[in-house]
């Protein structure tokens, strides 16, 4: 455990600021690995500070939590991405030359693509496909021993994404490329072997989409026509020349990979709806109001969001000297926004830990800085994703699925194992196990 000590800085730092409190730990690495949602939102409660430095990954690194913060953290006169996430990462998780890197001008152009290919429109026909697949690959009741509900969504959104995205995928590739884009958000801190297996994963996705851009751009079958593959395979950021077409794949891989990712929201959203007994009864609660219905199940959504782990943290670079709150933040320096905590910020929630979806019932807007499980700010001008509103209706779709429809019903095998804080992504040991009934889970839950 780290040391909550504090000790004077070893550098100069400007003169209007003082430096902030620092973890007396040579190198706090290992701390972080063993509970990376809660490090930093623990060690600033116990310093009582909204910025402390701690020694990560043998670098000096500013650690952020809270609303104020966040909202600091996505002023772009402050800090930048460009060259911010580790190596690591950016061999596993973001690829090289995407998005997540760029700033400024370079960034806004980029950032619009996604913001256009998300559009409600288009997330409508994904919802759609999803929708059809789900109920596809459903078991049978009695056709079926139990199983992993993580892995059960994998494949499903997979080969949805990718025909939503007009990627053409053999039924035989299937379970190959599931695989692979799990592994770049399942793998990337999985320890050694699962992060190689992740580095691995990567080049081989990026070959493989590579592939079809090359194609698409020579005439060649390749990406379906008028796809959303197909405008990043032909995207230039300033209308010229197209991006470089192993850019292209790693853009792509940002459009593929993160629905499949809403695979570890469904997990934790089912142990929410087997473990919270108060919330589920008034999900189920009969209402004559469908608006009012629709608006208990978007809440349920996003309390699932804000109260469990997704992404820990993200990371930046300060981009000029300047003080904040009486601390001085020096040029070049990493710092890391806790997500996590953020969420769970007692300035910004009443009980932040407990899970109450009622909190969101009547705010269609959440605070933009407050509810961060996918970064802060707008999507369309911050380092916020714009798939969030993907997993909200994704979320939402699988949950009506859920609660409604006959034949899609579950129930849990035993008790719901708690949660590994310790894993990244958080999960269900297993990725909870359930078994499948011939009736909607909301008639076994009420």
């Amino acid at each position: 455990m780290s040391t909550l000590a504090v000790r004077p800085a070893a550098s100069a730092t400007p003169v209007d600021g003082a430096a902030p409190p620092r973890l007396t730990d040579w190198d706090s690495t290992l701390a972080f690995r063993r509970d990376p949602y809660r490090f930093i939102g623990r060690h600033a409660v116990a310093l009582g500070t909204e910025v402390f430095e701690a020694r990560l990954m043998l670098r000096p690194t500013l650690c952020l939590t809270g609303a104020r913060a966040a909202r600091l953290f996505y002023d772009p006169g402050r800090f930048e991405r460009a060259g911010a996430a580790p190596g690591a990462l950016q061999a596993t998780l973001f690829g090289r030359g995407g998005v997540q890197g760029m700033d400024g001008a370079a960034h806004r152009r980029r950032k619009a693509l996604f913001v256009a290919l998300t559009e409600p429109a288009a997330v409508d026909d994904l919802v759609a496909q999803v929708r059809q697949d789900w109920q596809a690959a459903w078991p049978r009741p009695g056709a079926s021993a139990p199983f992993s509900l993580y892995d059960f969504a994998q494949p499903v959104l997979t080969h949805a994404v990718c025909a939503w995205a007009g990627v053409p995928l053999p039924a035989a590739e299937l379970p190959l490329r599931t695989r692979q884009l799990v592994l770049l958000f399942d793998g990337a801190a999985g320890g050694l072997a699962a992060h190689l297996r992740a580095r691995w994963a990567r080049r081989r996705l990026e070959a493989w989409l590579t592939r079809g851009v090359e194609a698409t751009r020579a005439g060649r079958p390749g990406f379906r026509p008028g796809s959303a593959a197909e405008r990043i395979a032909r995207h230039g950021d300033t209308g010229a020349r197209p991006l470089p077409a192993r850019v292209a794949a790693v853009e792509l891989l940002n459009l593929l990979r993160p629905v499949v990712a809403v695979s570890v929201y469904l997990s934790l959203m089912g142990q929410a709806l087997h473990v919270h007994r108060g919330a589920r009864a008034r999900l189920l609660q009969p209402l004559p109001d469908a608006a009012e219905r629709e608006a208990r199940r978007r809440a349920f959504v996003q309390e699932v969001r804000r109260h469990y782990p997704f992404f820990p943290a993200v990371a930046a670079r300060v981009r000029d000297d300047f003080t904040w709150q009486g601390v001085a933040f020096r040029r070049g320096q990493r710092a890391l926004l806790d997500l996590y905590g953020t969420c769970h910020d007692a300035r910004a929630w009443a009980d932040p830990w407990d899970f109450h979806p009622q909190r969101f019932e009547h705010d269609e807007r959440p605070p933009p800085f407050a509810l961060i499980p996918q970064g802060g700010g707008d999507a369309a001008t911050h380092h916020r994703c714009p798939g969030e509103g993907i997993a909200s209706r994704l979320m939402g779709l699988v949950l009506q699925m859920w609660l409604d429809d006959d034949g899609l019903g579950w129930h849990v095998v035993g008790e719901p194992p708690a949660l590994r804080m310790d894993r990244l992504p958080a999960l269900p040991l297993g990725g909870l196990i359930v078994e499948p009934v011939g009736r909607p889970a909301g008639a076994l839950l009420a």
